[in-house]
């Protein structure tokens, strides 16, 4: 993240988000597989990290070895080819689009961090301060209902951030200037798809 100024001197803080070079692996029609879809693959990698199915999967297309692969459904494939190249080319100023990743994990965490609940009295030998207190309803029903609030793994799931604006595009370089924050921490893997 940094931050840009606008034409009236105001601060924007802004993330820098690098866009492909991502490449069409497969193009899914509604007569063959009953919707329409393309299937997109990122990040040339070694052959090595590939199993086997996959490698055929791309060298059937003449693609190199890619890492990740999405599929993404579209309204009408007529635009799209195999090979295809998709990069911030895709995209205009001013334009929304809704982003989604896998955020910052913060490990096993505990009612206050992870629920925001308020903490005991910290005085008059209290013994209670950040302890969760008393979690069952008493003899009847005898159990904890599911579903409680209680300690546990914070982060590390999916995150989606809507209406994220672009700013900025830079050609050169495949970046995309997005005002506002995105999910997980720097060199994370994101979806990028414009607003509705």
């Amino acid at each position: 993240m940094t931050q840009v100024f606008d034409k009236n001197g105001l601060a924007l803080p802004v993330t820098a988000i690098r866009v492909g070079p991502c490449f069409i692996t497969q193009i899914k029609t509604e007569k063959t597989n009953g919707y329409n879809a393309v299937q997109i693959g990122y990040s040339k990698g070694q052959a090595l990290k590939l199993k086997k199915a996959e490698l055929g999967h791309l060298a059937k297309n003449g693609l190199p070895p890619l890492l990740h692969l999405r599929e993404y459904k579209v309204l009408d494939i007529k635009e799209y080819s195999l090979g295809q190249i998709i990069n911030v080319d895709f995209f205009e100023i001013g334009q929304f689009v809704n982003v989604s990743g896998k955020s910052i994990g913060k490990g096993f965490s505990g009612n206050q961090k992870r629920h925001k609940f308020k903490r005991g009295p910290m005085t008059h030998g209290s013994k209670n301060h950040r302890a969760p207190g008393s979690i069952g309803p008493g003899t009847t029903p005898g159990r904890v209902f599911p579903g409680k609030l209680m300690a546990g793994q914070l982060g590390a799931k999916k995150i989606t951030i809507s209406k994220l604006e672009i700013l900025g595009i830079d050609i050169e370089q495949n970046l995309l200037i997005l005002k506002g924050s995105v999910p997980g921490k720097p060199g994370n893997l994101l979806n990028i798809i414009p607003s509705i």
